[in-house]
């Protein structure tokens, strides 16, 4: 009786073992892609949240200002920006290296529309040169949309190189960039505050080069991008 309660204890114990061996690596059976999956949807959607806490930000300080139009357009531009995570978001939750793909070519493209309107709103200060008024304001909008947009970018990119995604190495160098073009604002107020009236359009001119070289290099970047599960951290 005593050797036949030993022998059941026995084979509880080891099949307890056993459930409990199933139970601690269950974990690694996970398939890849779901992780990969659900890596790249807490990238995009944590640079949408700081993205769109700074576009908020923005709108403040531009409601309580004299409505200019330059902070205007920098407020649009960035709700804009935090709006491609949504693509990008829908591609990595259904799991698609093609829509991934997509997504990352939409990005290029809408890095070479901001170039576009930069450069076309260059030209327009060099031929009929403004005022700028409310620098200290557009000074505060050029902070804020800076450190927004870097912060952004540092998720992207580190969550891109991670998951070897060239969508969302794209976009954290979308974001790069529009840090620098908030980073101008806070140039050309100052160097407008100096009596340097011309300094406006001249930033506006280095910006665009910059955007139109993140552009190539964002273009390359998806074009030759293979999508390798193996980076997985």
């Amino acid at each position: 009786m005593e050797a036949h309660q030993h022998h059941h204890d026995h084979d509880h114990d080891h099949d307890h073992d056993h459930d409990g061996h199933e139970h601690g690596h269950s974990h690694g059976l996970v398939d890849p892609s779901i992780l990969r999956s659900r890596a790249g949807v807490r990238a995009v959607s944590a640079s949408l949240v700081v993205l769109g806490v700074a576009a908020g930000a923005q709108a403040a300080i531009f409601a309580l200002s004299s409505h200019s139009v330059s902070l205007l357009a920098d407020l649009v531009h960035n709700t804009g920006d935090a709006l491609t995570a949504v693509p990008l978001g829908i591609a990595f939750f259904l799991r698609s290296a093609r829509g991934e793909r997509v997504g990352g070519l939409a990005v290029v493209l809408a890095i070479f529309v901001s170039a576009c309107v930069a450069l076309v709103e260059t030209i327009r200060r060099f031929v009929h040169p403004e005022h700028l008024t409310h620098l200290w304001v557009l000074a505060a909008a050029g902070v804020v949309g800076f450190a927004g947009n870097e912060l952004a970018a540092l998720v992207r990119l580190r969550a891109g190189r991670r998951l070897a995604s060239a969508a969302l190495i794209a976009d954290g160098n979308h974001a790069r960039i529009d840090g620098l073009v908030s980073l101008g604002v806070i140039v050309s107020a100052a160097a407008v505050a100096l009596g340097a009236q011309i300094a406006d359009p001249i930033v506006g001119l280095a910006i665009t080069l910059v955007i139109l070289k993140i552009t190539w290099d964002s273009w390359r970047t998806v074009r030759a991008a293979e999508i390798d599960l193996a980076h997985i951290d």
